[in-house]
């Protein structure tokens, strides 16, 4: 899921699958062709039946699931300087998982949430011989992050996503969620987000793009789909897993997605256009109707920060 609602929903990794479960943060140290339709949130995940019992917990509230741990080397690092965050996928016999399915077009996907949402970055990290995964970042503010890894082994019949928690030290400064409307603009375009998340029920979003008052319909494909959706629930950033409908170069991008309970939800759409990719958030809650409308404008990232297969793009 520019993350990666599988919103990998990106979480989303940002498809009702999802994940988080980390306490109240504190920062003492500790044009090409047509791609196929492809899981925003990575395909082969069981999705939620809604409200009641589900077949699986949501996506990224657990470390460890189906004999798979997430391993994150150093969880500790400090709010704005760069680090080399690294990780391993351990198998059921404690060694290292060192092969997988490629998912929209990546052996795995990485995303990095703060617990107020207020930032989200979707990493593709490299795999070096031992296992041992590595993506360069920086979370930009102190506090408590979650670290979601989307991936697939190799011979899995499906994939998953687990979470774990990083630590940023600094001067701490908390943030209510982020408020949006139905648009927003981001470098220039203007995003507009139509549809409803409702609980337990499978339901369409659509998400428009223009720039000067014009649709964009020369949208580029970005990991093998033309819209990479991630949603994070606000609470325990539970990550929903969504499914891209749209087949065609926008301007409107569509996608699959259920909700698994009530409540507010941020959405992080990354969409390529020019070359570059740039990312849209949302808040929307699953009555149907956003959270206050506030200043729309969401600065955009460097186009530096969105290249190279380690850094991954941030927002």
């Amino acid at each position: 899921m520019n993350t990666p609602l599988r919103i990998t929903a990106f979480a989303a990794g940002l498809a009702a699958a999802f994940g988080l479960a980390l306490g109240v943060g504190h920062a003492t140290g500790n044009g090409g062709p047509s791609p196929k339709p492809a899981m925003a949130g990575h395909a082969g995940h069981t999705e939620e039946s809604g409200g009641g019992a589900a077949e699986h917990l949501p996506g990224g509230l657990q470390v460890s699931e189906r004999g798979y741990t997430l391993s994150v080397e150093n969880p500790f690092v400090t709010a704005g300087s760069p680090t080399d965050l690294r990780f391993r996928i351990l198998g059921s016999d404690g060694k290292p998982v060192t092969a997988y399915q490629p998912q929209h077009e990546k052996d795995l996907h990485l995303i990095v949430a703060p617990r107020d949402l207020s930032t989200f970055q979707h990493l593709h990290p490299t795999l070096a011989a031992d296992g041992t995964w590595s993506a360069p970042t920086a979370v930009p503010a102190a506090g408590e992050y979650r670290v979601f890894a989307d991936f697939t082994p190799a011979g899995a019949a499906e994939g998953l996503t687990l979470g774990a928690d990083l630590h940023a030290a600094g001067d701490l400064r908390p943030a209510p969620l982020p408020q949006t409307g139905r648009t927003v603009t981001v470098d220039g375009y203007t995003v507009t987000l139509g549809g409803d998340l409702t609980p337990g029920r499978s339901g369409g979003l659509t998400l428009s793009v223009s720039k000067d008052g014009k649709p964009v319909t020369d949208l580029q494909p970005y990991l093998g789909a033309y819209g990479h959706l991630v949603a994070l629930r606000a609470g325990d950033l539970a990550y929903l897993h969504v499914h891209p409908d749209t087949t065609t170069p926008g301007p409107e991008i569509g996608f699959t997605t259920t909700a698994p309970s009530t409540g507010s939800y941020r959405l992080f759409l990354d969409f390529k256009h020019q070359d570059t990719v740039r990312t849209a958030a949302f808040t929307l809650t699953t009555d149907g109707t956003t959270a206050p409308a506030a200043p729309a404008t969401t600065p955009a990232a460097p186009a530096a920060e969105h290249t190279g297969e380690a850094g991954g793009h941030q927002h």
